[in-house]
């Protein structure tokens, strides 16, 4: 075998200095239970140890907490957690880009509001205005006529907002005079086959907002993942409060029969 052929198992390593994450921390939990329960580990070595994996921050912290035991592991590396995941209620973006003609050509907003959002098809130029009004075009549900798309704003004394799905990519090209347009943060490249979304016009007086969040459903289902941690992470300490009474109860047995 050539030493091209000779897999390298560190390049799957978690690095020591990467944050762990609140999942890293249970699994490095579970296996303290383990060992507390086969015997390999005295109540005070597992309470100061699962102590230490629940302040750990990083992984080389969580790292010597379970070595010496046969059934250790190191921690999984980390879950990217990125804005530019591909919204995964939409199905690929190939599936999302539809050609043909848009749903709405544009909003209008006089002393009212507009809203575009849910399930829609964004044209290939989309012409919003809003004079002491306000609107929002929400492309996170969104189908998009071509890979490129132009959402053209006018803000005179009010404003838009726009907010786009994680893995597009956002130009901003507006103008403002006594405005302004907000540029949504950089969370890296865009994903393959993700449409191009140009946002330009003009705000006197007013703004264009431009944002990017991830769906209600996604922003529910992290709501949700992260109750089920925090009501694992109670039961973990309930277990062990428990473990800790019923330590001292024998304790208290033993010495009332002198032993």
């Amino acid at each position: 075998m050539t030493d091209d052929a000779v897999p390298d198992h560190r390049a799957s390593a978690p690095v020591p200095d990467l944050r762990a994450s609140d999942a890293d921390r249970e699994r490095v939990a579970e296996v303290l239970r383990d060992g507390l329960a086969e015997g390999r580990l005295d109540m005070v070595e597992f309470e100061e140890r699962l102590e230490a994996a629940y302040k750990a921050r990083t992984y080389g912290e969580l790292a010597p907490l379970t070595r010496d035991l046969p059934t250790a592991v190191a921690p999984a590396g980390p879950t990217p957690v990125s804005f530019t995941k591909a919204p995964a209620q939409s199905g690929s973006w190939a599936s999302r880009i539809v050609g043909g003609e848009g749903s709405s050509a544009g909003g209008v907003a006089i002393l009212s509001g507009f809203e575009r959002k849910g399930r829609w098809t964004v044209p290939r130029r989309f012409n919003g205005f809003a004079f002491m009004g306000g609107g929002e075009i929400d492309l996170r549900e969104a189908n998009f006529a071509d890979h490129e798309v132009v959402i053209n704003c006018v803000a005179v004394m009010g404003g838009v907002q726009v907010i786009v799905p994680p893995g597009v990519e956002v130009v901003v090209r507006g103008v403002g005079i006594m405005g302004g347009f907000e540029h949504p943060r950089d969370d890296g490249p865009p994903e393959p086959g993700a449409p191009r979304v140009v946002i330009g016009g003009f705000a006197f007086w007013g703004g264009v907002g431009v944002s990017r969040k991830v769906t209600r459903a996604e922003q529910q289902r992290l709501k949700e993942q992260r109750r089920q941690e925090r009501l694992e992470r109670r039961e973990a300490r309930q277990e062990l409060y428990r473990a800790r009474r019923e330590e001292r109860q024998e304790e208290r047995e033993r010495r009332r029969h002198g032993e």
